[in-house]
C-alpha cells in the first residue's frame, strides 16, 4: 500500500495469540434446516389460502366476467392480503423459527416487501369488491362504497383499520421515513397492530371465505391466535423473564471517540444468554420517561468475557440518551439476535469491513473468533479519524492478536466505488480489496454499515471474485 492511497495501516510486531484455538476451517451454518422449515410454513399457509378461494368456486367465477369476476378477484386479493398482514406481524414478533431460518437482515427486507404487497392487495380488494358489487347491482360505485361502510357489519372498524395502515405505509416510504425521528416513526409504526386488529371483525361477520368451511374457520382462528400469542410471548413475556432472571444493569458509561459512547453492562449468569460476537439485542434502559422505546445495538465486545458492551455514535435521541445513563440503571433486553457470527465461517481467514457504528459488531467478532497473526484484516470507514469507534479495542487486537487494520478516512466518493473515500478516487474498489486480501478464496467477509454503503461494497466484493456464500452481513433498517 503506497502513501498516495491515504490508507493507514495499523501495524505492530504480531505476538502469537494467547489461549486461542486453531482457526476453524469449513464451518457450515446450522441454519439450513430452520430456513427450510420457515419457508415450508410460509408456502403451505399461502397455498392453503389459495385453496380456500378455489374451494369457494373462485375459478368458476372468473369465467363469468362482469361483476362476478370482479367480486371473486376481490375475494382472492382480500384473502392473500389478510394472510400477508398476519405474516407482517409474525415476521417482526421475534419468532425463533423465522429468526433462525432467515436472519434479522432478511426478515427486515421481507417485512418491508410483505408490508407493501399486503397494503396494495388490500386496496385492490376494496376497489374490486366495490366495482363488482356496483356492476352486479347496477348502482354508482361511490354509493356502493358508502353502503359497504355504513350498512355491512364490522366495516366501520375495518375502515378505521385501513386508515391506520395507510398511515403506517406512508410513513414507511423511505423519503418520509428520513424526515421522522426514529422514536416518532416507531410509535406510528405500532399502529399497524391496531389496524390489523380492527380489520378482523369484518372478516368474521361479512367474509364468507373465512367461515364458509370448517377448515377455513380453523385455519384463520389458528393463525390469529398464533400471531397474538407470538407477540405476547416473544415480544413481551420472554424478554421480561430474561431481563428479570439476569438482572442486567449499567456498570459504566464512557466516551468512545469524539462523538461516540460505550456502555458496559453486567448481570447474573450472562453466559446463559448464549450471545455471540456479532449479534445484537434490542435494549431498553429504565431511566425515566421514554424507557419503553427499544433500540437495536450490536455487541461491541466479546460477550464471553462476562460483560455486555455496546457502542454507538450519538446521532439521535436514543443514542444521545446513552451518554446520560447512570451506573446501576436497570436494563431490559430482547435477544440475542443475528447470524453475523463466527458460526458462518467457512474459510481460514477473516476480512471485516465496517463503517461508523458498524465497526462495533466486527470488533466483537474479532475478539471472540480464533485466527493466527496476519489472518484477520479489518477495514474501517469514517469521515474523520476522531469519529472512529472502538479504537482502543482495535489497537489491542493489533498488538496482541496480529490483526491487520486499515483505516479509510474522508468524504465519500460520488461515483464508482462509493464505499471508498474521495482520496481513493484512483482506485477501483475491487482492486483495493484484492490488494489488501490477495488470497480471497481463503477469506470469509463480514460487512456492517449503512445500507447504501453495504450495497456499494457488495458490488465490489462480487467484482473481486468473492462468492456470495462467503459474504456475511446484518442490517436493521426497514
Amino acid at each position: 500500500m503506497t502513501t498516495q492511497t491515504a490508507t493507514r495501516f495499523a501495524s505492530a510486531a504480531p505476538a502469537a495469540p494467547v489461549g486461542v484455538a486453531a482457526p476453524r476451517v469449513g464451518i457450515r451454518s446450522r441454519r439450513e434446516p430452520w430456513t427450510l422449515a420457515a419457508t415450508t410454513v410460509i408456502w403451505l399457509t399461502s397455498l392453503f389460502v389459495v385453496a380456500l378461494w378455489v374451494a369457494g368456486a373462485g375459478v368458476q367465477s372468473l369465467v363469468g366476467w362482469g361483476g362476478e369476476m370482479l367480486t371473486t378477484l376481490g375475494r382472492l386479493t382480500g384473502l392473500v392480503s389478510a394472510n400477508l398482514l398476519l405474516y407482517q406481524v409474525l415476521l417482526m414478533a421475534r419468532v425463533p423459527l423465522f429468526e433462525r431460518g432467515f436472519g434479522r437482515d432478511a426478515i427486515t427486507r421481507m417485512h418491508r416487501w410483505v408490508g407493501f404487497w399486503s397494503f396494495w392487495l388490500l386496496l385492490a380488494h376494496i376497489a374490486l369488491l366495490v366495482a363488482g358489487y356496483s356492476v352486479t347491482a347496477d348502482i354508482n360505485p361511490v354509493a356502493q362504497a358508502w353502503d359497504f361502510v355504513w350498512n355491512y357489519p364490522g366495516m366501520l372498524l375495518a375502515t378505521a383499520g385501513t386508515a391506520l395502515l395507510v398511515l403506517v405505509v406512508v410513513t414507511s416510504i423511505r423519503r418520509a421515513r428520513r424526515r421522522l425521528r426514529y422514536e416518532s416513526w416507531h410509535l406510528l409504526h405500532l399502529y399497524g397492530y391496531l389496524g390489523v386488529g380492527l380489520a378482523i371483525p369484518h372478516m368474521l361477520w361479512t367474509g364468507a371465505d373465512f367461515l364458509a368451511h370448517p377448515l377455513a374457520t380453523v385455519y384463520w382462528w389458528m393463525m390469529w391466535g398464533a400471531t397474538a400469542a407470538a407477540v405476547v410471548v416473544f415480544r413481551v413475556g420472554l424478554p421480561l423473564w430474561r431481563s428479570w432472571r439476569h438482572d442486567i444493569r449499567v456498570h459504566s458509561v464512557s466516551r468512545d471517540g469524539r462523538s461516540g459512547v460505550a456502555v458496559r453492562m453486567r448481570g447474573k449468569r450472562l453466559q446463559k444468554l448464549g450471545a455471540r460476537g456479532g449479534q445484537f439485542f434490542v435494549w431498553r434502559f429504565v431511566d425515566g420517561p421514554g424507557w419503553t422505546r427499544g433500540h437495536p445495538f450490536s455487541l461491541a465486545a466479546d460477550p464471553s468475557g462476562g460483560d455486555l458492551v455496546i457502542a454507538a455514535t450519538m446521532v439521535g435521541d436514543g443514542t444521545r440518551r446513552l451518554a446520560s445513563l447512570r451506573p446501576g440503571t436497570r436494563v431490559l433486553i430482547e435477544g440475542p439476535y443475528g447470524h453475523m457470527t463466527g458460526e458462518a465461517r467457512q474459510g481460514r481467514k477473516l476480512l471485516l469491513l465496517g463503517a461508523g457504528a458498524g465497526v462495533s459488531p466486527l470488533v466483537s467478532i474479532l475478539e471472540s473468533e480464533p485466527y493466527g497473526p496476519g489472518e484477520a484484516t479489518l477495514i474501517t470507514r469514517d469521515h474523520s479519524g476522531e469519529d472512529a469507534l472502538r479504537t482502543d479495542a482495535i489497537a489491542e487486537l493489533v498488538r496482541r492478536r496480529g490483526l491487520r487494520h486499515f483505516q479509510l478516512v474522508g468524504q465519500r466518493r460520488t461515483d464508482g466505488s462509493t464505499w471508498l473515500p474521495a482520496v481513493h478516487a484512483d482506485w477501483r474498489g475491487a482492486d483495493l480489496i484484492r490488494h489488501l486480501a490477495a488470497d480471497l478464496d481463503d477469506y470469509d467477509v463480514f460487512v456492517c454499515g449503512p445500507l447504501p454503503w453495504m450495497s456499494a461494497l457488495r458490488a465490489d466484493l462480487a467484482a473481486a471474485g468473492v462468492r456470495p456464500a462467503r459474504i456475511h452481513t446484518e442490517a436493521f433498517a426497514i
